[in-house]
């Protein structure tokens, strides 16, 4: 991993890039979402500081435990401008997202029991089936073929 200078201040897409892991189209895309933010030289180049590091860590983090983008931008507009997350923070941040993530953790294992049923049976029916029609939602509301 190439080593930034202490005295630099500022990075490249490249070195933010070659740094943090995340592909430079990832990086255009986490700014163009308001993730991270940069400054354009006279040549419209990007420059990013370093915190800009920081910031790519912790939304790929949010990312793999399964965040959305939209959760990980709130959460990081409610920093203070320029600051990037701190241990504190992502504890508070994570401790929100926790019920969220046992919620869709309890969805996924019940859709796995559900899934062996349903290969067995084969059916799909949409009166009958928890994986095409789970609780009966679409029964309560209509009646006939709505999908």
């Amino acid at each position: 991993m190439p080593q930034i200078p202490e005295k630099v201040h500022e990075l490249t897409v490249g070195q933010l890039s070659a740094r943090s892991g995340a592909a430079v189209s990832a990086l255009h895309f986490y700014e163009a979402k308001g993730l991270i933010s940069s400054r354009r030289t006279s040549g419209n180049q990007r420059r990013y500081t370093r915190d800009a590091l920081r910031r790519v860590a912790f939304v790929r983090a949010a990312q793999r435990v399964g965040i959305p983008l939209a959760s990980i931008r709130d959460a990081l507009a409610q920093l203070p401008e320029e600051r990037t997350p701190n241990r504190e923070d992502w504890a508070r941040l994570s401790e929100a997202w926790r019920a969220e993530l046992d919620e869709r953790i309890s969805r996924l294992g019940r859709l796995r029991d559900h899934l062996t049923d349903c290969i067995g049976c084969g059916c799909l029916s949409m009166e009958t089936c928890a994986l095409s029609n789970p609780d009966d939602v679409f029964g309560e509301r209509l009646t006939g073929s709505r999908l």
